[in-house]
């Protein structure tokens, strides 16, 4: 059963027509072509009307829209001979972070997302892309493993944030967190990091400390949850809404702060309404920021690296520079 946001009902609705119509055409032998292509093209222009005005809180219900392409769907899509690999070598295997080897464009990556689930039983599976320690200290494995082969690592990045649960607390959540973006910012072969849907807090920064960040147009990326700002901020989470306008939390936003270094366009109505477009520009894009950081040596990879997330959180003000 597919989900249809608020602001989509009006489109679903031009689409069941079309549908219907068509159905309507084969059953009667009638020929309504014309029709069925006004109807199209009335779809397409509402379509990019209502998304051409998305307010930052239908953004974000957009980034978490269950019918989204989720990492494994990229990895079989734009990648060749994914192998996945398990386990922390310390815990147990985390199944909300994925990750093994492949091929990309024909030469062997590294690459590692965050897995959300679709069905309730692949959610409770994936506690819903909310990663352990374990899932970080696997993470971490194959990262190290990428530089001893050196191998670039491209990692998606889908998550509500870092699971929170005493059991994950007591295995050294922080600490699991803490030393993926030490030894990320240390690795000397390139990383790109892509949000493809939630980039919530510590638990998207873990595989996030990378020489490109790049996010879908309508993915968010944030300290802080809207719901979980607003019931800090205004002790009411019905004000989510609020929080996500005053987060600047849109691939737009997270762009002009100068994060983000590419914002990649999804496809009319959201990377949810064409699977294989979305593939395509996310592909496309890779290949190009790969080719560039292909030609730069690791040490100078780590200093550029370095001196990108020390910009991260400096603005200007007049003359004066705050930290």
């Amino acid at each position: 059963m597919k989900l249809y946001l608020e602001f989509e009902k009006p489109i679903v609705e031009l689409e069941r027509q079309i549908e219907e119509l068509r159905t309507f055409s084969k059953d009667r032998d009638v020929d309504i072509q014309e029709e069925i292509k006004k109807l199209e093209r009335k779809v397409d222009k509402l379509t990019i009307d209502i998304f051409s005005n998305l307010t930052p809180w239908q953004r974000t219900q957009l980034s978490r829209h269950m019918d989204r392409p989720y990492a494994l769907d990229y990895f079989e899509a734009i990648f060749q001979n994914f192998t996945e690999l398990h386990g922390d070598r310390n815990f147990s295997d985390d199944s909300a972070i994925i990750g093994g080897l492949a091929k990309f464009e024909q030469e062997p990556v590294m690459v590692i997302g965050q897995q959300k689930g679709r069905s309730t039983k692949e959610k409770i599976r994936r506690n819903f892309g909310m990663a352990r320690p374990e899932g970080y200290r696997k993470a971490l494995r194959l990262m190290s493993m990428a530089e001893r082969f050196k191998l670039p690592i491209i990692t998606l990045i889908d998550t509500p944030g870092a699971y929170p649960g005493v059991g994950a607390e007591e295995r050294g959540q922080a600490e699991a967190i803490a030393k993926n973006i030490l030894v990320m910012s240390q690795l000397k072969v390139p990383i790109i990091s892509v949000v493809i849907g939630e980039g919530g807090s510590g638990g998207a920064l873990a595989i996030g400390v990378s020489d490109r960040i790049l996010m879908l147009e309508y993915s968010i990326y944030s300290v802080i949850s809207p719901e979980s700002c607003a019931a800090i901020l205004w002790k009411d989470s019905s004000k989510a809404e609020l929080a996500a306008k005053t987060l600047r939390l849109t691939a737009p936003d997270i762009l002009k702060l100068g994060i983000a270094d590419e914002v990649i366009p999804e496809p009319n109505g959201g990377a949810h309404r064409d699977f294989k477009a979305a593939y395509g520009e996310l592909q496309k894009v890779l290949q190009k920021h790969l080719l560039e950081l292909k030609k730069i040596s690791g040490d100078d990879l780590i200093q550029k690296r370095y001196d990108k997330f020390r910009k991260i959180g400096v603005f200007s003000n007049g003359s004066d520079l705050i930290l």
